[in-house]
């Protein structure tokens, strides 16, 4: 078992610490932060350097790399600033749906502008009624002639907006099938359709330069041929989806958390209290190292999640695992953060408290850490093999 980095995976993580340094400047991202605008030309100039869709096929504009590549870019964008890191990293969220299942038209046509920055991708699968619970769904796919005719709305959608270029929705194929689920397919729908519109679901917590939006579907055709992949397998390929996705949110989770503490470590150096820096302070000393070693644990957790994942095994108990265990880092850690700064931690110029709020999405979005357990447990217990 080798522990480290290839020579490769030196060089795209020294790439991206380069980038991060010569484009994430603090006035801008603070200034973005408080529009809630998108990072734009940060995201245009991540994609000509090649950082989106890393793990595509050259033949689609990527670099042929790994997941273990991929999530290594995630950790560094996250851990130079917890907003635009995620923004980076989630522009092209779901992509992996029409890259493993889509058709050979649909992957020429749509992954090269996702990986030039050309248009943000999106997954439409949670919705009003059911949350985390995508076994329902009230968007319906119904066949008439040569097409599709969708009817639905989609809720809490990353990159929904004026940014996006499609969906990949999931949608109830066959109302009578039993359980529901097994009647679900996947369906490109291009986010210029008629009858295809998008609203903001207001202000969030965090992740605010991230569009989040309320996606509603109302007699949308389009061709049979957008079929992603098998039809009424949709919700199969949805949590094949999720075993990779979550190691990228468990990555996000790791940098921010990294970020949080890099931040606090730099503080606790320089600040004075009682006559000499804090970082002198037992106390201090111990948060550091609760903090440190929370992270390294996370680090190794997802780590292995990658390189498991790129030698071709899907585990879902380790993914859950990973992302999981990444979330909560995420979370304690940058709360510690904010603590070690005391009242400047409370403060947005400090970032810190700007990296507590954005850890939190890692324990919600791509299924909350309730139902990670739950998927954990169901692998110890044989209920899901």
């Amino acid at each position: 078992m080798e522990f480290e980095l290839k020579k490769e995976q030196k060089e795209i993580q020294k790439a991206v610490r380069e980038f991060v340094k010569g484009e994430f400047k603090k006035d801008l991202i603070l200034e973005l932060e408080e529009k809630h605008e998108y990072p734009v030309d940060i995201w245009k100039k991540a994609a000509d350097l090649g950082f989106i869709g890393i793990h595509f096929p050259e033949d689609y504009s990527g670099q042929g790399l790994g997941v273990f590549e991929n999530i290594i870019v995630a950790e560094e964008l996250c851990r130079g600033d917890s907003t635009v890191g995620a923004c980076l990293i989630l522009a092209d969220f779901a992509s992996e749906i029409v890259l493993h299942f889509g058709s050979d038209e649909q992957k020429s046509k749509w992954l090269p502008k996702v990986a030039e920055g050309e248009v943000l991708s999106c997954g439409a699968f949670t919705e009003p009624d059911h949350g985390s619970d995508i076994t329902r769904m009230e968007t319906t796919a119904v066949k008439d002639g040569d097409e599709w005719v969708i009817n639905g709305t989609k809720i809490f959608i990353t990159n929904g907006g004026p940014l996006a270029g499609f969906y990949s929705v999931l949608c109830q194929s066959d109302p009578d099938a039993s359980p529901s689920h097994r009647g679900m397919s996947l369906i490109l729908v291009e986010a210029d359709r008629p009858g295809v519109s998008a609203v903001t679901v207001g202000s969030k917590m965090g992740i605010r330069m991230m569009d989040t939006a309320e996606v509603v579907f109302k007699d949308v055709r389009v061709p049979q041929s957008n079929l992603i992949g098998k039809e009424n397998k949709g919700f199969y390929q949805v949590l094949e989806f999720f075993d990779e996705s979550r190691i990228l949110i468990a990555a996000q989770g790791l940098g921010t958390a990294q970020g949080a503490f890099d931040r606090a470590l730099a503080y606790v150096k320089q600040r004075e209290q009682f006559g000499k820096k804090i970082s002198q302070f037992q106390i201090t000393q111990h948060k550091l190292a609760d903090m440190h070693t929370k992270i390294e644990l996370a680090r190794l957790m997802v780590y292995k999640a990658a390189w498991n994942f790129d030698q071709g095994r899907i585990d879902p108990k380790l993914t859950s695992m990973a992302k999981m265990a990444a979330g909560r880092t995420a979370v304690e850690v940058a709360d510690e953060a904010i603590q070690l700064l005391g009242g400047y931690g409370y403060m947005s110029e400090y970032e810190v408290e700007r990296f507590a709020r954005d850890a939190k999405i890692t324990e919600l979005y791509e299924g909350t850490k309730e139902i990670q357990k739950n998927t954990i447990a169901g692998y110890l217990l044989g209920k899901n093999k």
